[in-house]
């Protein structure tokens, strides 16, 4: 019987590498999607098939898709769209360019390479789609406009898509990290400096802060949790029978919901305002 077989965006680091590997040591066929040639050589050294994707170009997407069916005969098992990136400023600071590469990052490629799939998973009777959203698909954080704004795009297609898939064996889930240890903070820095002109800002000096936090290396967050605690979660989204329709990951995830269903938009406000 030939393995299980599941697609993965963003495995250079954090989250898209360690489900990668996670899975292939549990018997997954793993295809192990990179932007660049290096981080795909490095993955085919530890023994995964490493497509080449690019959410920004379209042909990458339907090549990886086509190699991927090629591969494994025409099916698919599993998609966990993980691949994202952030651009931190304030919203009065974003050109429309940066809010258009953000989500042709963040959105339109995850869905582009979802609906490359679903045909397969359609004609095989059944599939697994993992989104990976954030906490900040469910709450507003000052300075995330970019990103915040993609991720409830994303909790929002994704439930309708899940509810279109219903009765089709197709089951589509939602992850919504906090605070994870990855590269993003980091890797976010040439999207801030290519969009936003801070000098110019009208918050010039609230900009100080954001670039002690940006540009300096500090320790993990409170709440942090390695990239394990995702992968836990994606681990019950592909393989369990009843796999739930969100999994939260870290405590401020699991209290965002709450506190949105409890609290006035005036107090969240304030409250999430004050950091």
């Amino acid at each position: 019987m030939a393995p299980r077989s599941i697609l993965i965006t963003g495995c250079s680091s954090g989250i898209g590498l360690d489900a990668a590997r996670t899975l292939k040591a549990r018997g997954w066929r793993v295809f192990a999607a990179c932007r660049s040639e290096v981080d795909r050589a490095a993955r085919r050294a530890e023994g995964m098939e490493a497509p080449r994707i690019d959410h920004h170009d379209p042909a990458s997407i339907d090549a990886a898709v086509a190699e991927v069916l090629e591969a494994t005969g025409g099916t698919l098992d599993a998609l966990f769209n993980n691949g994202a990136h952030a651009c931190p400023g304030a919203v009065e600071d974003l050109p429309r360019g940066a809010l258009e590469d953000i989500f042709s990052a963040n959105l339109f490629g995850p869905h582009q390479l979802t609906r490359a799939v679903l045909p397969a998973m359609r004609a095989q009777g059944h599939g697994r789609i993992v989104n990976c959203s954030s906490v900040l698909g469910i709450v507003a954080r000052k300075w995330r406009g970019a990103y915040v704004s993609t991720k409830f795009a994303m909790e929002g297609l994704t439930d309708v898509l899940r509810m279109e898939m219903a009765g089709t064996g197709i089951h589509v889930a939602l992850i919504e990290p906090g605070s994870i240890t990855t590269r993003i903070r980091a890797n976010s820095i040439p999207h801030f400096e290519r969009w936003v002109d801070w000098r110019a800002s009208a918050r010039r000096e609230e900009y100080e802060t954001l670039l002690h936090r940006l540009y300096e290396e500090g320790g993990p967050d409170r709440f942090e949790l390695p990239p394990s605690a995702v992968t836990e979660k994606l681990i019950h989204a592909i393989e369990s029978p009843r796999p739930r329709p969100r999994y939260a990951v870290t405590i401020p995830a699991h209290g965002a919901g709450v506190l949105k269903r409890a609290l006035s938009t005036r107090l969240l406000d304030r409250i999430l305002g004050a950091s």
